[in-house]
């Protein structure tokens, strides 16, 4: 049956995907048969509790770990065969990632973080500055190319790590709990930032634990015991810039 033109095609999706390890010789069965399918522009939240499974589940569509069984397809490619060196240039051409640590090299400027997945691709070193400065002028900070990571708010700091996640143009970004060591406005603040991307047509994923922010997203996937719970299209979704225009003038200014 041919593709309804009208429906974003799909750039991910999982195909019963288990995944099981032992920890101290006890078998962990952490995803249970996952089936999951992101399309094109869409803004999804995988959301559960600690021990859900939803941090194994992003690691695997994130293709920094592979599945005891089951199918990823990223781009049309299956990956679940692959090797380590075939999926990191999967990895590295398709997806942008953005962690709650930052993971942020602490005496190196933010320029220089944001070339590093350019670096590893071997572009050269005036497009990599250029690319660069391009993305953080993406996230409003053009004035802080000199800046050590160390010497950048936490809010900063994340906006760095989203644009070294934009860099190399993504099909696809996936945010671990990107707000969870930040103020509640430099949390706002990002969450508008990945809202103002995915409506520019960037395909965002957010996992979290929190049910506001996982209302931030267009979809919501519920995960608990490794499993699929529910998913649920957000009706009212939660508008970041609206909330950020709500905030009292000296929070604001702050």
């Amino acid at each position: 049956m041919p593709t309804d033109p009208a429906t974003p095609r799909v750039v991910l999706e999982t195909r019963d995907v288990i995944k099981t390890y032992f920890l101290e010789g006890i078998e962990v069965n952490a995803l249970r048969g996952v089936s999951l399918t992101i399309r094109e522009g869409e803004m999804v939240s995988l959301m559960g509790p600690s021990g859900s499974g939803k941090s194994t589940l992003m690691h695997i569509v994130g293709l920094l770990d592979t599945p005891t069984s089951g199918q990823v397809v990223l781009e049309n490619v299956d990956a679940s065969t692959m090797s380590a060196n075939q999926l990191a240039e999967l990895r590295n051409r398709y997806i942008g990632f953005v962690f709650q640590s930052f993971n942020l090299l602490p005496r190196t400027s933010a320029l220089a973080n944001v070339e590093l997945p350019l670096v590893y691709s071997g572009v050269s070193g005036s497009e990599r500055t250029r690319r660069a400065k391009a993305a953080l002028e993406r996230v409003a900070l053009a004035n802080r190319l000199g800046h050590f990571s160390s010497q950048l708010s936490g809010g900063q700091q994340q906006r760095v790590a989203i644009a070294r996640a934009l860099v190399s143009n993504p099909s696809i970004v996936l945010a671990d709990e990107p707000t969870g060591n930040l103020d509640s406005k430099s949390g706002i603040e990002v969450m508008a930032m990945l809202q103002e991307l995915n409506a520019q047509g960037i395909t965002v994923v957010v996992v979290t634990h929190d049910d506001r922010i996982a209302r931030h997203a267009q979809r919501v996937v519920r995960i608990l015991d490794g499993r699929i719970q529910s998913e649920e299209i957000v009706r009212q979704r939660i508008q970041a810039a609206d909330e950020l225009r709500d905030l009292p003038a000296e929070e604001v200014a702050g």
